[in-house]
């Protein structure tokens, strides 16, 4: 199998985060990067699945010359090769943006398999890989638990609500978006590191993989830091009135219920 992962490099969980002049992103300069903690299990399910059915792992990331970090540590976990699609302003694209330009690097490898992980952990969309899928006309499935391989199909387990699971069954190749704690990833071994060294990362620009047509749907106007507040609010009235104004403020304000 030839499966794609793509990697994304997101702020360290412990990092201090400040955000800059212009209130739209954080001070990049202040922080350490890590990958996104949901993408490490997508690739650890890549690595398992080629390892039980052969094939080649390729790992994908978009962003500035410092992703190249993430890349090199999915290359010294067991992939074969990169792609790297470079662009400075990889922080103001938005989920179609950044699906696009996957897109654009993805479509001539013709990958069996694509898998992403659910969701950032820096914007927490939840979107990028289902784009991803649309703009390819790939079938996909989300939240993902478990994948086997049959015949050239896929049957692949989907968590669900409350505690229940769904086992769907699709052609390849497709796209799936791996649900967190599906395995346990392994660490990259002195080998790895090495052999990391040695091992292919293409450049791509974003005028190679993105069209001109393709635009933002959706725009970040200002982050801030929300401002702890105090507030007392006395309810009058009869006893039931004011039960009922009680719960309605529970719901729909303090959200609680």
């Amino acid at each position: 199998m030839k499966i794609g992962v793509c990697l994304k490099q997101v702020p360290a969980k412990d990092a201090p985060l400040r955000i800059n002049e212009a209130q739209t992103w954080v001070r990049e300069g202040d922080i350490s990067y890590e990958t996104c903690e949901p993408d490490n299990f997508a690739l650890e399910a890549a690595l398992q699945l080629k390892e039980k059915h052969g094939g080649e792992v390729v790992v994908v990331s978009l962003g500035p010359e410092r992703v190249r970090q993430v890349i090199k540590e999915g290359l010294a976990k067991g992939a074969e090769r990169a792609l790297h699609v470079q662009d400075d302003q990889f922080h103001t694209l938005d989920p179609l943006l950044m699906a696009a330009g996957l897109a654009g690097a993805v479509r001539e490898e013709k990958f069996d398999l694509i898998l992403t992980g659910l969701q950032s952990d820096d914007h927490g969309y939840g979107q990028t890989g289902v784009i991803l899928a649309e703009l390819l006309g790939l079938p996909h499935a989300t939240i993902i638990m478990e994948i086997q391989v049959q015949e050239g199909r896929l049957r692949v387990k989907r968590e669900l609500e409350a505690g229940w699971f769904q086992w769907v069954e699709l052609p390849l190749p497709a796209v799936l978006t791996i649900q967190s704690g599906i395995n346990k990833p392994r660490y990259a071994s002195l080998k790895g590191i090495m052999a990391a060294k040695k091992k292919e990362i293409r450049t791509l620009s974003r005028a190679d993989v993105l069209p001109a047509e393709v635009v933002a749907s959706q725009e970040t106007k200002k982050i801030y830091v929300p401002q702890k507040t105090k507030k007392t609010e006395f309810i009058e009235g009869p006893p039931k009135e004011a039960a009922t104004k009680l719960l309605e403020k529970l719901k729909h304000e303090a959200r609680v219920l």
